[in-house]
């Protein structure tokens, strides 16, 4: 699945200029209107022109802190080119008017890049605890450690909706994610560098690849709508 690489950014000032033109809701739509358009930082309204900004999710260099609360996560953080979560709430509303895969690129300290690719991704409502839906898995290399996490609602470390009975899988693992009980996916972890079994499994992690002690270099989630 080629993905265009681009990350996305809701520029208010520019929406009294703007408001003539068909808004875009991801980046197929700017794509598809004009093909030719480098990699960048573009503007997309995925619920409208007051919504949040977009990126998915992207790990890279450890330079912004993933272990965040519940508002954090609902409403999105980090620098658009750079670490970034979207945000659960515009994520929500992005896959409910399209249907959308997923790609999760990823890359040790090796120089190794892997991929797994979902062919259905979307999540509900936060009335529903934002659960995921992922299914029609793919390897790239990566093995998959998403379906597990099918089914799903989103925790963090203040709103422990995972599957454990015995503990809150984000506060335990430092992180914040579909956790079930607790994890196989921990992208959301500790930014570390490689091989690190000191606290185990607090790390950015991928477990059918490098195992819930290796925390990976980079790691990014990419949707698109389904062709």
């Amino acid at each position: 699945m080629k993905l265009v690489s681009v990350v996305l950014l809701l520029l208010a000032p520019l929406l009294t200029s703007c408001q003539q033109l068909i808004l875009p809701l991801d980046c197929s739509d700017i794509y598809s209107n004009d093909n030719s358009r480098p990699s960048g930082v573009y503007t997309i309204y995925p619920i409208g022109p007051t919504s949040a900004v977009q990126v998915f999710q992207r790990r890279m260099d450890g330079t912004v802190n993933f272990y965040r609360g519940w508002d954090q996560y609902k409403t999105g953080f980090g620098i658009a080119a750079g670490e970034y979560w979207l945000g659960l709430e515009s994520l929500f509303y992005m896959t409910l008017r399209k249907k959308y895969e997923l790609l999760v690129d990823m890359e040790d300290f090796e120089g190794n890049k892997v991929f797994a690719r979902y062919s259905s991704f979307s999540i509900d409502a936060e009335s529903s605890g934002y659960t995921l839906n992922v299914s029609g898995f793919t390897d790239g290399g990566a093995g998959d450690s998403l379906t597990n996490h099918n089914g799903q609602k989103f925790s963090t470390f203040d709103k422990d909706q995972d599957s454990s009975t015995i503990t809150n899988c984000a506060r335990y693992y430092l992180g914040a994610f579909w956790y079930k009980s607790c994890y196989n996916a921990n992208p959301n972890g500790v930014y570390r560098w490689g091989a690190d079994s000191t606290i185990s499994g607090v790390g950015v992690s991928w477990h059918q690849w490098k195992g819930i002690n290796y925390s990976l270099k980079n790691i990014s989630m990419k949707i698109r709508p389904v062709q």
